[in-house]
């Protein structure tokens, strides 16, 4: 059994999506369990597709070989109903050595040898993105979404290890009560985005952006792009899969301009160019010396690097330029006088803005085309972003009276 050094936290039996069975593999020294970590290696190669759903794979899995491993001092063939309880409960509260505080690379060279990053841990607290308090280990909490997400994933492995034979029946199935980890919501949840003020003040203070700093003309692009294609971050990010290039713009035979793109679970869509969009792209080419639109042979990436060669491949990259932008208009809007509003913005993060765009663009377009530019698989999901019902649902209990209660609160300043 190998822990990481210097502590109680079990180091990482997998690697990195290319070879997920390096370097991890060679440094473990249990041949009890060496057969459990090749077949669940098998199984994450089934996902090397796509990196977001591999390291959502890889994180849930690897945490229950640990637990078996290192806690129960078990294997997969011994696992049973009661097992995947008893985890569910222990991602719940794990040992505090197990929780991280960042996210880290896993491993890092020394000398050409693999070794475990020393800040690496199974579990990493998160906060709320506008939380500014220092965290701890013992602020970590799970999640509803992140309770589904084990119990989906896991059940998708047990499936794996079913099928081949490996054991004989999937525990996670045999759980009978399953909604006392799934909760199940009434109604319609409210799609997070930004309010009209609020994605006022980003845009234009993108726009002040690139007028006052050139390189800025790249980040003006990309919140244009992610509200008016509603693209999701890793379709502007560089992959083993898909490098956005500028000819993925297009003009087809009755003059109408597109995007083509590869989403989520690797499907390829064509959206649909608004004339805005098409602004806002010559803009963009212009600033970096390029013809007006792209010709079928551009080659280019869509987003280069600043520094070096090649197209933006990290996703974090982009989320910085986002929050930037975001900052900066949280800073105009306060000093405009819009402090709650300035407030909310702190929570924002680069999907709301797809999902403002979408929120935005059902209220005035046919849903199916919608749907179609967002890469949704059916209309039931495009229909989450219509909050007519919500809004109607609210305004008739907006004069509901309250004996002794004015009709306006005296403030909203949640300081005093």
């Amino acid at each position: 059994m190998v822990f990481s050094k210097n502590s109680k936290s079990p180091s990482p039996l997998f690697g990195p999506l290319d070879d997920p069975d390096h370097p991890f593999l060679r440094l473990l020294q249990h041949e009890q369990y060496d057969a459990d970590i090749q077949i669940s290696g098998q199984f994450l190669q089934s996902y090397k597709g796509s990196q977001a759903t591999f390291n959502a794979y890889r994180r849930e899995v690897e945490r229950l070989l640990q637990w078996l491993f290192f806690i129960k001092k078990t294997d997969l063939k011994s696992i049973t109903r009661q097992h995947i309880e008893a985890f569910i409960e222990f991602c719940r509260q794990p040992p505090l050595e197990w929780i991280g505080l960042k996210n880290v690379p896993r491993y890092k060279l020394q000398g050409g040898v693999p070794q475990q990053h020393e800040d690496w841990r199974p579990f990493v607290v998160r906060a709320p993105k506008s939380s500014t308090n220092k965290l701890t280990p013992k602020d970590y909490v799970l999640s509803q979404s992140a309770q589904e997400s084990i119990l989906r994933i896991l059940s998708s492995y047990f499936t794996f290890l079913e099928q081949e034979m490996y054991i004989e029946q999937n525990p996670v199935k045999r759980i009978r009560q399953k909604s006392q980890f799934i909760r199940k919501t009434q109604g319609q949840s409210a799609i997070r985005r930004l309010s009209e003020l609020q994605w006022s003040y980003v845009i234009d203070t993108a726009t002040e952006m690139a007028d006052k700093e050139p390189h800025h003309e790249r980040t003006l692009f990309i919140m244009s792009a992610l509200y008016g294609m509603y693209l999701r971050i890793s379709e502007l990010s560089a992959s083993p899969r898909w490098t956005p290039r500028m000819n993925h713009f297009f003009m087809d035979q009755d003059g109408h301009w597109w995007f083509k793109t590869v989403g989520k679970g690797n499907k390829e869509r064509d959206i649909s160019v608004s004339k805005t969009m098409q602004a806002a792209l010559f803009r963009y080419r212009c600033s970096m010396g390029m013809t007006n639109m792209p010709t079928p042979a551009d080659q280019s990436a869509l987003l280069p690097k600043n520094k070096g060669l090649g197209a933006i491949s990290s996703t974090r990259h982009i989320r910085r330029i986002v929050q930037e932008c975001f900052d900066e208009s949280i800073h105009k809007m306060n000093a405009d006088g819009f402090g709650d509003e300035a407030e909310q913005l702190k929570a924002a993060t680069v999907h709301w803005l797809r999902h403002t765009g979408i929120s935005d663009d059902v209220k005035i377009r046919p849903r199916e085309h919608v749907r179609d530019d967002a890469g949704h698989t059916n209309s039931s999901i495009t229909d989450k972003y219509i909050d007519i019902d919500r809004r109607e649902r609210h305004a008739s209990a907006a004069n509901k009276q309250l004996r002794g209660y004015q009709d306006e609160p005296a403030s909203t300043d949640v300081s005093e």
